[in-house]
């Protein structure tokens, strides 16, 4: 015990958690974007999460870092937060989806990813990171061909319309971000 009646291994927490968000970038088409890493598999574009960063602020961030591609963090709408365990580390990622980013795609990280390359959903490969994988699932859980990845997933807005690929999502007001969100999406 300390002096102050704690425990000695809780004066001090260790981190047992990340936290980060992983972000669908939906381009004019419908395609989306993925980076390839040097062993092959294929990611979404996000990161950790700072301290006092958003979820949107986060993603919007990353999403410069690593691809040059700029979006307002008003024109990312969180899908879900999910959680997992299981490798002894608990992860809990933010699923996120834009349609606003504005650019053109580079590799910013080159020790990170080989390439990046729009993909239209059908064609996602399945050679996916895990959270990518997850992420992906929640946006279009449709998706016979994304990897099963378990993970509890709290969704904290409806799949994206695109969950219907007959659905333009640049026409479908249920993809509008609402009055206060378009000014700046």
């Amino acid at each position: 015990m300390t002096p102050t009646g704690e425990r000695p291994e809780r004066a001090a927490p260790q981190p047992n958690a990340v936290v980060g968000v992983g972000l669908v970038v939906i381009g004019p088409d419908g395609r989306v974007l993925l980076g390839q890493a040097h062993d092959g598999r294929w990611e979404l574009p996000g990161g950790k999460v700072d301290p006092g960063e958003g979820f949107e602020q986060a993603a919007a961030r990353e999403l410069a870092e690593e691809t040059d591609l700029r979006a307002a963090p008003e024109g990312i709408r969180v899908l879900s937060v999910q959680i997992d365990a299981k490798s002894g580390l608990t992860r809990l990622t933010a699923a996120a989806v834009t349609t606003s980013a504005e650019g053109v795609p580079a590799v910013t990280e080159p020790h990170k990813i080989a390439r990046w390359q729009w993909f239209a959903p059908a064609e996602i490969p399945a050679a996916l990171y895990a959270p990518s994988a997850a992420v992906l699932h929640s946006w279009r859980p449709d998706l016979a061909s994304l990897p099963h990845v378990p993970s509890y997933d709290y969704p904290t807005a409806t799949p994206d319309p695109g969950a219907n690929p007959n659905t333009d999502p640049s026409t479908d007001p249920s993809t509008d971000p609402g009055p206060d969100r378009a000014a700046s999406a």
